[in-house]
């Protein structure tokens, strides 16, 4: 039997498809859910600072999103009022530092982090960043994540949605806690792996946690 030879990006894009496929049966898109804790994506530079030049993350564990990665390595981020230790360092290295939160979080840190699309950090407060090799205070990079959908274009337009298209979701619909979210966007790129993003404060206000599904509603 002969070898197939496949690229990594083909083999993500039919990973994604066989997950899809099966997410839509019967026509219902059924979403699963991915629960954010708090974490932070690092540039270069910052990650020279902390953890050594020339240091490199090494990889914990892969989330769902392809490509991406939760890191062995942990910072402690701090604020005017307090601090929050092992916080769990995103990969791969991005071109700016961002620090992701819960509103609870930033009463513990003194921080009003904004809710915010990630990678839109104009006016958003700064906060200290604390690792092994060293420190670095951050001027902005504090948000609180705006949830979204991830999802492929071919999904996209089978469903009639769109990118940064703006939807209701519903999610616990089978326990007691059900919850209708508004001002939920679309993410739709070639590399996305079909999933709901909420913070912790979202799950547990609607008692669902990772593994649970959400629907698109009217």
């Amino acid at each position: 039997m002969g070898t197939i030879n496949v690229t990594k990006e083909e083999l993500i894009k039919l990973v994604t498809k066989i997950v899809s496929d099966e997410l839509t049966q019967n026509d219902e898109l059924r979403i699963p859910i991915g629960v954010s804790g708090r974490h932070v994506h690092l540039d270069r530079k910052d990650m020279d600072i902390l953890f050594g030049q020339g240091s490199e993350l090494t990889t914990l564990k892969p989330v769902k999103q392809p490509g991406q990665f939760a890191a062995e390595q942990v910072v402690t981020i701090k604020g005017p009022k307090g601090e929050l230790k092992k916080v769990r360092v995103l990969g791969p290295l991005r071109s700016k530092t961002q620090v992701e939160i819960s509103v609870a979080d930033g009463f513990k840190l003194g921080v009003k982090a904004p809710i915010r699309e990630s990678g839109c950090l104009e006016g958003t407060p700064g906060i200290e960043l604390i690792g092994p090799a060293g420190s670095v205070k951050k001027d902005n990079g504090v948000i609180v994540a705006s949830r979204h959908i991830h999802m492929t274009p071919d999904l996209a337009e089978k469903y009639g949605l769109k990118d940064r298209q703006i939807v209701n979701v519903e999610i616990g619909s089978d326990n007691n806690r059900g919850l209708i979210f508004k001002n939920v966007l679309m993410r739709v790129t070639d590399t996305s792996a079909l999933e709901m993003h909420i913070d912790q404060e979202e799950a547990n206000a609607a008692g669902v946690s990772n593994g649970d599904f959400a629907k698109i509603v009217e």
